[in-house]
């Protein structure tokens, strides 16, 4: 497999927030870095071509767009 990231992801398992169009949908956050994360959802959702991914309890909201999709595992780079 060839590693695209530029940044190394670290692993983690905390529960985030994907919010647009005044609605929110619970995630879970299983890795990041600087550049973006993976999160797992529960159901497959069609996201909107820009999002917030907030973590609540460490005060962390960014800006992402989708990069790949594996079932329910989404890949997020976060925007400016």
């Amino acid at each position: 497999m060839i590693e695209r990231r530029t940044t190394q992801r670290h692993r983690v398992f905390k529960g985030g927030t994907l919010t647009f169009e005044s609605s929110g949908i619970a995630c879970t956050v299983r890795n990041m870095s600087e550049g973006g994360a993976a999160i797992d959802l529960d159901a497959s959702v069609t996201l909107p071509q820009c999002f917030t991914l907030a973590i609540a309890r460490d005060n962390f909201v960014r800006n992402c767009r989708e990069v790949w999709r594996n079932d329910k595992r989404i890949g997020l780079a976060f925007v400016q």
